[in-house]
């Protein structure tokens, strides 16, 4: 064997152990998760291969890397499983990437549905297919301890222009943001919550907005000391004349709208559910959260 044939045969073997990783921690994965690969529709393929890949953005409680487990979970995760497992998809992979990165890494088949706690919103119905919500929640702000600033609501921030506001990429809080006019300047834009927080803490920012449930499971982990506290009270922001409640589903790629009708018909077969319930307490989630017959219609529509 001459020396590029065997540098080709070890380039070979070790482009087949990637390929082979699943929970992958970034979104270099293969094109259509293995689930898309064929002619044939991405439920079918997934059924036949009894796996898919979710992607996500390291969000608790939504979906995140559990470290002890060394798996992805959370509630979009787990709720996830129980649906497609009903639907013969046995095996779920997690693709890691920021939250901006969620609907181009659908789009380029990185991964064959978004497991993120996506809001549903108009212009998010313009590039995906969503499944009907899992959840509904209102905002909060975490902020340093004894809130310095006196930040209460996004209309707050706006009235000082010393304030600054750090939002995650691509998430709802910086259109928020946008609609109550709060200036570019004052926003402070960072790639996941992780790194908001440390952004508080380090004074790059002055509040972090985000889900409440978001803002709970981030106080929940931090030690005792670090200088950070939940807002309260807190007023969530009125956009075109309403107070804002954010509703989280799935979301496909809008080819797979077969796909996401299927799945859609066993998730409401199973939300609201005691097992339902029971699956999502550990991560926070009360019957407070449930959707309340609010669909992904509604939701496009602006309702």
């Amino acid at each position: 064997m001459t020396l590029i044939q065997s540098r080709r045969l070890l380039l070979a073997l070790s482009l087949g152990v990637l390929a082979a990783c699943s929970d992958s921690g970034g979104d270099k994965s293969a094109a259509g998760g293995g689930a898309a690969a064929s002619n044939a529709s991405t439920l079918e393929a997934a059924k036949t291969a009894g796996k898919i890949r979710i992607g996500y953005a390291n969000e608790a409680p939504f979906a995140y890397m559990d470290s002890k487990e060394a798996k992805v979970t959370g509630e979009s995760v787990e709720i996830a499983r129980v649906v497609l497992k009903r639907m013969g998809i046995n095996e779920v992979e997690g693709v890691l990437t920021e939250f901006g990165s969620l609907i181009p890494g659908l789009a380029a088949k990185r991964f064959d549905i978004i497991a993120a706690g996506m809001y549903v919103t108009p212009s998010r119905c313009q590039q995906v297919a969503f499944s009907n919500p899992t959840y509904g929640v209102g905002e909060a702000f975490l902020v340093k301890q004894g809130n310095p600033k006196n930040l209460h609501s996004y209309e707050d921030v706006l009235k000082n222009p010393d304030a600054k506001l750090g939002v995650v990429v691509g998430a709802i809080e910086g259109e928020y943001a946008e609609k109550v006019k709060i200036p570019a300047g004052q926003v402070v834009v960072f790639p996941d919550a992780v790194s908001a927080l440390s952004g508080v803490q380090a004074g790059r920012a002055d509040a972090y907005a985000a889900t409440a449930l978001t803002v709970n499971d981030l106080m929940g982990k931090t030690q005792e000391g670090s200088g950070l506290e939940k807002a309260d009270p807190f007023t969530d922001p009125v956009i075109d004349g309403k107070g804002v409640r954010g509703y989280g589903a799935y979301a496909f790629r809008t080819d797979d709208k077969a796909f996401a009708d299927a799945f859609n018909a066993e998730l409401a077969k199973f939300i609201g559910t005691d097992e339902h319930k029971q699956l999502v307490a550990p991560f926070g989630f009360t019957a407070d959260e449930l959707p309340q017959g609010v669909t992904a219609d509604k939701l496009c529509s602006g309702q």
